[in-house]
Protein backbone atom coordinates (compact mmCIF):
# COMPACT_ATOMS: atom_id res chain seq x y z
CA UNK A 1 0.00 0.00 0.00
CA UNK A 2 2.83 2.42 0.85
CA UNK A 3 4.50 1.88 -2.55
CA UNK A 4 1.28 2.66 -4.39
CA UNK A 5 0.77 5.86 -2.43
CA UNK A 6 4.37 6.90 -3.06
CA UNK A 7 4.00 6.18 -6.78
CA UNK A 8 0.73 8.10 -6.90
CA UNK A 9 2.25 11.11 -5.14
CA UNK A 10 5.27 11.02 -7.46
CA UNK A 11 3.01 10.95 -10.54
CA UNK A 12 0.91 13.79 -9.15
CA UNK A 13 4.03 15.86 -8.50
CA UNK A 14 5.25 15.26 -12.07
CA UNK A 15 1.90 16.29 -13.51
CA UNK A 16 1.79 19.40 -11.36
CA UNK A 17 5.27 20.41 -12.51
CA UNK A 18 4.35 19.82 -16.15
CA UNK A 19 1.15 21.80 -15.86
CA UNK A 20 3.09 24.84 -14.66
CA UNK A 21 4.96 25.05 -17.98
CA UNK A 22 3.80 27.47 -20.65
CA UNK A 23 3.29 25.71 -23.95
CA UNK A 24 3.98 28.04 -26.88
CA UNK A 25 2.30 27.51 -30.24
CA UNK A 26 2.31 29.34 -33.56
CA UNK A 27 -0.74 30.70 -35.40
CA UNK A 28 -1.42 27.22 -36.87
CA UNK A 29 -1.38 25.67 -33.38
CA UNK A 30 1.98 23.98 -34.05
CA UNK A 31 4.17 23.50 -30.98
CA UNK A 32 7.13 25.92 -31.05
CA UNK A 33 8.44 25.60 -27.51
CA UNK A 34 7.74 25.96 -23.84
CA UNK A 35 8.66 27.96 -20.80
CA UNK A 36 9.03 25.64 -17.82
CA UNK A 37 8.04 26.49 -14.26
CA UNK A 38 11.69 27.06 -13.30
CA UNK A 39 12.08 29.60 -16.14
CA UNK A 40 13.88 27.30 -18.59
CA UNK A 41 12.93 28.05 -22.20
CA UNK A 42 12.95 25.16 -24.68
CA UNK A 43 12.40 25.06 -28.43
CA UNK A 44 10.22 22.59 -30.34
CA UNK A 45 13.03 19.98 -30.21
CA UNK A 46 13.13 20.30 -26.39
CA UNK A 47 16.58 21.92 -26.56
CA UNK A 48 17.27 24.59 -23.95
CA UNK A 49 17.47 27.97 -25.70
CA UNK A 50 17.49 30.18 -22.63
CA UNK A 51 15.94 30.95 -19.29
CA UNK A 52 14.38 33.51 -16.99
CA UNK A 53 16.16 33.39 -13.65
CA UNK A 54 14.83 34.30 -10.20
CA UNK A 55 16.28 37.81 -10.44
CA UNK A 56 14.36 38.51 -13.69
CA UNK A 57 17.53 38.19 -15.77
CA UNK A 58 16.99 36.71 -19.23
CA UNK A 59 19.76 34.25 -20.19
CA UNK A 60 20.68 32.44 -23.40
CA UNK A 61 21.46 28.72 -23.72
CA UNK A 62 25.04 29.38 -22.52
CA UNK A 63 23.74 31.15 -19.39
CA UNK A 64 24.94 34.52 -20.67
CA UNK A 65 22.80 37.56 -19.81
CA UNK A 66 20.86 38.74 -22.88
CA UNK A 67 18.35 40.94 -21.11
CA UNK A 68 16.26 41.56 -18.04
CA UNK A 69 12.76 42.33 -16.86
CA UNK A 70 12.36 45.41 -14.67
CA UNK A 71 8.70 45.52 -13.63
CA UNK A 72 6.88 45.92 -16.94
CA UNK A 73 10.02 47.04 -18.83
CA UNK A 74 12.06 44.64 -20.93
CA UNK A 75 15.76 45.53 -21.28
CA UNK A 76 18.65 44.21 -23.39
CA UNK A 77 21.99 43.03 -21.98
CA UNK A 78 23.24 46.64 -21.85
CA UNK A 79 20.22 47.64 -19.73
CA UNK A 80 18.69 49.63 -22.61
CA UNK A 81 14.90 49.55 -22.79
CA UNK A 82 13.76 47.45 -25.75
CA UNK A 83 10.09 47.30 -24.84
CA UNK A 84 7.41 46.88 -22.26
CA UNK A 85 4.19 45.07 -21.51
CA UNK A 86 1.19 46.81 -20.01
CA UNK A 87 -1.21 45.32 -17.47
CA UNK A 88 -3.75 44.68 -20.24
CA UNK A 89 -1.20 42.63 -22.22
CA UNK A 90 -0.30 45.29 -24.81
CA UNK A 91 3.34 44.91 -25.87
CA UNK A 92 5.27 48.04 -26.90
CA UNK A 93 8.72 48.56 -28.39
CA UNK A 94 11.37 51.01 -27.10
CA UNK A 95 9.62 53.86 -28.95
CA UNK A 96 6.33 53.05 -27.21
CA UNK A 97 4.80 51.78 -30.48
CA UNK A 98 2.39 48.86 -30.11
CA UNK A 99 3.96 45.72 -31.56
CA UNK A 100 1.40 43.24 -30.30
CA UNK A 101 -0.38 41.81 -27.33
CA UNK A 102 -0.58 38.77 -25.09
CA UNK A 103 -4.19 38.29 -24.07
CA UNK A 104 -5.12 36.94 -20.65
CA UNK A 105 -6.51 33.80 -22.31
CA UNK A 106 -3.15 33.16 -23.97
CA UNK A 107 -3.71 34.37 -27.54
CA UNK A 108 -0.71 36.28 -28.91
CA UNK A 109 -1.45 38.96 -31.54
CA UNK A 110 0.73 41.22 -33.67
CA UNK A 111 0.32 44.99 -34.09
CA UNK A 112 -2.41 44.40 -36.69
CA UNK A 113 -4.36 42.23 -34.23
CA UNK A 114 -3.61 39.08 -36.25
CA UNK A 115 -3.08 35.91 -34.24
CA UNK A 116 0.57 34.87 -34.32
CA UNK A 117 0.47 32.28 -31.57
CA UNK A 118 -0.82 31.17 -28.23
CA UNK A 119 0.44 30.17 -24.82
CA UNK A 120 -1.11 27.96 -22.18
CA UNK A 121 -0.50 28.73 -18.51
CA UNK A 122 0.33 32.27 -19.45
CA UNK A 123 2.90 34.52 -17.83
CA UNK A 124 2.31 37.50 -20.09
CA UNK A 125 5.76 39.04 -19.67
CA UNK A 126 7.63 35.81 -20.44
CA UNK A 127 5.34 35.23 -23.44
CA UNK A 128 6.03 38.77 -24.69
CA UNK A 129 9.78 38.18 -24.49
CA UNK A 130 9.43 34.81 -26.26
CA UNK A 131 7.30 36.09 -29.15
CA UNK A 132 8.38 39.70 -29.68
CA UNK A 133 11.94 40.44 -28.55
CA UNK A 134 14.10 37.69 -30.12
CA UNK A 135 16.34 37.26 -27.11
CA UNK A 136 16.56 33.48 -27.47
Amino acid sequence: MGKRLTLFLFMLMCLATYSLAQTCRDKNNMYVGKIESDGTVRNSNNMKIGSFDRNNVIRDANNMKVGSIDGSTIRDKNNMKIGSIENNGTVRDANNMKIGSVESGGTVRDANNMKIGSVEGVNQTYAAVFYFFNLF
